[in-house]
């Protein structure tokens, strides 16, 4: 038999343990900034833009979102080129592969081929469950391939846990 880690003993507490310590002490319980992130998220339909608001919100993810519409406009973002010249640089990518212009996997190959953008993470937040796609992700170095669900509260789920991950769980760089 395995005993699992005591969730105290790691600093983990949920929305609601946060809640809870809020009520209890009176005092606000904010994410450290060690727990809060620049995420760039690339997304180019409004609905699915409109869920991962409000997966953050429901998650009480207090991470900062950016958002952009296409492949190019995501590597302007990147490089801060154009009006993306003071952009913050994004500790995290959650990237869809089906965009105009450049399409997902272009924006995963250049990222990864850079020097100064290789660290930051790719997380492919795609509705393909094609394994091919998923392949192919992988082979251009995406760090984790998620497959976007249909149903609301699995999505909002998936949002969690892949903050959880990212912000509670590994070292980024520069963090």
């Amino acid at each position: 038999m395995t005993s699992t880690p005591d969730r105290e003993a790691y600093g983990f507490r949920s929305s609601s343990e946060r809640n809870v310590e809020e009520a209890a002490t009176g005092t606000p319980v904010h994410r450290t900034p060690a727990e809060s992130l620049d995420v760039l998220l690339v997304e180019d339909d409004a609905g699915d833009e409109l869920i991962i608001r409000e997966s953050f919100e429901a998650n009480e993810i207090g991470s900062t979102l950016h958002v952009v519409r296409d492949g190019a406009e995501a590597l302007d973002f990147l490089y801060r080129r154009g009006a993306h010249a003071g952009a913050a640089r994004p500790a995290l990518v959650l990237l869809d592969l089906n965009l105009p212009k450049y399409d997902g996997w272009q924006v995963l190959e250049a990222v990864k081929a850079d020097p100064d953008l290789a660290s930051i993470p790719v997380v492919v937040l795609t509705t393909s469950t094609a394994e091919e796609d998923v392949v192919r992700s992988y082979r251009l170095r995406a760090n984790a391939y998620v497959s976007k669900s249909v149903d609301f509260d699995r999505f909002v789920a998936t949002v969690r846990h892949i903050d959880r991950f990212f912000v509670h769980m590994v070292r980024l760089p520069g963090r």
